[in-house]
């Protein structure tokens, strides 16, 4: 566990907290893990962050592999370890092909994508990298998805960097002492 934002006990929790947890575990995510952990000691501040999650995770109506490739290019952007673990196993089994998996953890452009793929991948890249679509990529995007789904892809991507920014620095411990996954990138890499 964290020693920054430790977890809370239920029996430690205050009643914000309680609700807190019960709305969670309620929910699609079905338990407080995660960079919720850490959030549990800003049960305001987590109960929104909870309910934005919740629609860019799972309310989209974008495919889920889609979403994941988003998550995968932004842990990948914020060498994210914790998010990158989770999120890589999600992305598998949403049928996120390998290739795509391993060359998004290496800071290469993964090589070949469907179209659909290419575009989230462009995407997130372009969000992270000046915060802004080119008008050739924007076009292409609404043409594909529409201007509500370019809107969801861009708040994919602050989410899940603002997410990474509280795991990095809660410093959560990796599932069953696994070694990191990513390494630095160079500045200028995916």
């Amino acid at each position: 566990m964290s020693t920054r934002f430790p977890a809370v006990p239920p029996e430690a929790m205050d009643e914000a907290q309680r609700a807190l947890a019960a709305e969670i575990a309620g929910g699609p995510r079905g338990g407080v893990r995660g960079p919720f952990l850490a959030l549990m000691h800003h049960p305001k501040l987590a109960h929104r962050i909870q309910a934005l999650g919740e629609h860019l995770r799972f309310g989209t109506g974008l495919p889920q592999r889609l979403v994941e490739i988003v998550v995968l290019v932004t842990s990948r952007h914020w060498t994210c370890q914790y998010e990158w673990v989770a999120h890589s196993r999600i992305a598998r089994n949403e049928g996120v092909p390998e290739p795509i998996i391993e060359a998004i953890r290496q800071g290469r452009r993964p090589d070949p994508m469907q179209e659909d793929e290419r575009l989230v991948y462009e995407i997130a890249l372009a969000a992270h990298d000046t915060g802004e679509l080119p008008d050739a990529l924007f076009a292409a995007a609404e043409a594909k998805f529409g201007r509500a789904a370019i809107l969801d892809l861009l708040a994919l991507c602050g989410y899940y960097a603002m997410l990474a920014m509280v795991l990095n620095t809660a410093q959560p411990p990796l599932p069953d002492g696994m070694a990191p996954p990513l390494q630095p990138l160079p500045k200028g890499a995916a």
